[in-house]
């Protein structure tokens, strides 16, 4: 399968159905320095900063424990692929497992390809490719409600937040 370019001034999505319900595939890294990949739920999609309404951007979180998030933290790129339920076993099995412990991504099945600097997979539906804006640590501080904390946090490993210029999105033919 081969992907296109798809202008994301065309696109129609829901963007709760696609981050909250069909999860995404986080992936940084390329082929040279290696590359990791984990699953999200949660994100965000719109737009910020730029001109003429914003640059299209994408917010995703990750703990810091993560092994991604090495990666993550490293290149200028990242990756949110989307594969629809039907990958939904695949995803699961990558957001359970580490990459420190072997290679996840074959185990779950996915094949990695490499444009513009950055990891992708043919299986995936569609692809943004995102240039890291900014980067910041969520802080206990900033939640106005304690509730959020002790559901979400109890171990206190607030999540890091990244916000991406989307500058890509690639469509499966």
């Amino acid at each position: 399968m081969s992907f296109f370019e798809r202008d994301i001034a065309e696109l129609s999505i829901n963007p709760f159905t696609m981050i909250a319900k069909e999860w995404m595939l986080l992936a940084a890294g390329n082929a040279e320095r290696g590359y990791n990949a984990m699953t999200v739920s949660w994100g965000h999609l719109g737009a910020i900063w730029g001109q003429e309404g914003g640059y299209p951007t994408a917010v995703i979180y990750v703990r810091p424990q993560r092994y991604t998030k090495e990666f993550v933290d490293r290149e200028e790129l990242f990756t949110l692929s989307l594969f629809g339920t039907e990958r939904r076993k695949e995803l699961s099995y990558l957001g359970s497992h580490s990459g420190r412990e072997g290679d996840k991504i074959g185990a779950a099945g996915l094949t990695p390809f490499f444009t513009d600097g950055t990891v992708c997979f043919r299986e995936a539906k569609r692809v943004f490719l995102c240039r890291k804006l900014y980067h910041m640590r969520l802080r206990e501080e900033g939640f106005l409600d304690p509730s959020v904390i002790r559901e979400n946090y109890p171990a206190k490993d607030y999540h890091e937040m990244y916000v991406g210029k989307i500058f890509k999105v690639l469509e499966r033919e």
